[in-house]
């Protein structure tokens, strides 16, 4: 039996591979479900998310177009879930994934577009960017939000 030395890379591709499986695997402990153990980093970026949403809001009542861009473009390029997250997302989801990423992409595009409508202060296509985000919003957390309380933050 002959011995291949690894590369840098291939070892850590593998400590990067047992850390994944490990973090998604292993139970937290037995007093809580494993996806109830440790609060979702999604839920403090949608807490951020709606702190911009309302800021959109205000800067389109008074006319703030640098406002408005700036908010928009925090709401296209919001940050992700650490990737150890998003697997237990995508596991909960099952075949409803797809569903979840059409959302985020109706939102980010949304967002991009009031945040190009702010830039040209057409408060018009702004409004209406701004409605394609917001039913964009509505849709995901109508389907998903509920399912999602309940899974991950064993709320009812």
């Amino acid at each position: 039996m002959s011995f291949t030395p690894r590369t840098t890379t291939q070892r850590a591709a593998m400590a990067l591979a047992v850390i994944l499986t490990g973090s998604v695997l292993l139970p937290a402990s037995a007093a809580n479900p494993p996806d109830q153990a440790t609060p979702l980093a999604l839920t403090a970026i949608m807490r951020d998310l709606s702190k911009d949403m309302q800021g959109v809001t205000d800067g389109l009542a008074r006319e703030d177009w640098p406002a408005v861009a700036q908010r928009a473009t925090r709401i296209a390029d919001h940050p992700q879930p650490p990737l150890a997250e998003k697997l237990r997302i995508l596991a909960f989801m099952g075949k409803d994934a797809g569903h979840f990423r059409d959302y985020d992409r109706q939102s980010h595009d949304a967002a991009q577009q009031l945040a190009q409508a702010a830039q040209r202060q057409d408060g018009a296509s702004a409004i209406a960017a701004f409605a394609n985000l917001q039913g964009a919003c509505l849709g995901c957390h109508q389907r998903f939000r509920q399912p999602f309380r309940e899974h991950f933050q064993g709320q009812p």
